[in-house]
């Protein structure tokens, strides 16, 4: 469930934990796992707390606990997702084993949960499947299926719990939504803009500030072709 900096990280803490008795400081941090900025490990705390791996305790600092090991680090097996990243350019071909059914609908993977929020590493290897009308899959291009965890998007029609349909390709004009990959491990759902040599991801919620990056921070894995809710 972890990508490899979020591993890097847990280790890195239980290591020193193991050592030391308390867990390292941020620029520790930092500087182990070779980041540029303090918001970079912030992300990766957040993320290792959203999967239940480590807890945060307030008014505390330092005050990371380590809840559980994944196995490769001695830790007991894990159900669920086994994490794979999409590169993002492939060429645009038929998805193998993708079904059709009598009625004209197409059988897509759930990769994963993506986050309308805070960015989380969210692609996963795809272990259940959702039917989904034919005509929301176009042309000859890969299609997934993500979760959507949060409420980021909210005022763009795409609430917590919802499933939506993502036509897998690397571009994409300004005013799309898409799954895009952050630094090179955390993805997101937001809106694409490009200024200069900035992108900058918009939420649709004005709780969440809109996130400006370099342009070489940010790769697009996907372009929002459909959306699925369960009332």
């Amino acid at each position: 469930m972890l990508t490899k900096k979020q591993l890097d990280l847990l280790e890195f803490i239980h290591k020193r934990m193991q050592r030391d008795g308390v867990p390292p400081s941020f620029d520790e941090m930092k500087e182990a796992l070779d980041l540029r900025s303090k918001s970079g490990i912030h992300r990766l705390i957040t993320a290792l707390e959203e999967r239940g791996f480590i807890r945060r305790l307030a008014h505390r600092a330092r005050a990371i606990e380590i809840v559980k090991l994944p196995e490769s680090l001695g830790g007991q097996p894990q159900s669920g997702f086994t994490p794979r990243v999409i590169d993002g350019d492939k060429p645009d071909q038929p998805r193998a084993g993708i079904a059709v059914d009598a009625s004209g609908a197409v059988n897509l993977p759930i990769m994963g949960r993506i986050a309308a929020g805070v960015p989380i590493e969210a692609i996963a290897d795809g272990a259940q499947n959702v039917s989904v009308p034919g005509g929301m899959v176009s042309g000859s291009a890969n299609h997934y299926a993500l979760e959507v965890k949060g409420d980021s998007m909210i005022d763009a029609g795409i609430n917590n719990g919802d499933v939506v349909v993502i036509r897998e390709t690397s571009t994409a004009e300004n005013g799309d939504i898409v799954v895009a990959m952050v630094d090179g491990y955390e993805t997101t759902l937001k809106t694409f803009r490009r200024k200069g040599n900035s992108i900058a991801l918009e939420a649709a919620n004005p709780a969440y500030e809109t996130r400006v990056f370099p342009d070489d921070q940010v790769k697009v894995q996907g372009k929002l072709v459909g959306l699925i809710r369960t009332y």
